[in-house]
């Protein structure tokens, strides 16, 4: 089982097991993250799951969907910025660690 470890604006961290194919938004809000809206369901149409990824484990190159969503982010889009909508355990990691914006 793959693992994300959410790591809050304030310092303090989750981690949640997540099994394979489930998303980093779909696990925050299964798992009561706060920070994580997904205001889409997972659609990378609202970007009200944007995190930053941190130690990138290869993940797939951002999709023209996503890089568009993503220059709409109510926090700034960094160079680790992502949709965790579109980044699925297994499928892209088994262990990924993002910082969860102030802002959604």
């Amino acid at each position: 089982m793959a693992s994300v470890t959410f790591l809050h604006p304030d310092g303090t961290s989750t981690t949640v097991e997540v099994p394979d194919g489930m998303s980093v938004m779909r696990a925050a809000i299964t798992n009561d993250v706060d920070g994580i809206v997904g205001e889409c369901g997972g659609q990378a149409m609202c970007a009200t799951c944007h995190v930053y990824v941190q130690d990138d484990p290869g993940l797939p190159p951002i999709g023209s969907d996503e890089d568009e969503m993503l220059e709409c982010t109510a926090a700034p889009r960094e160079s680790t910025s992502r949709l965790g909508c579109q980044l699925r355990a297994g499928r892209d990691f088994q262990n990924l660690a993002v910082c969860i914006p102030e802002q959604q």
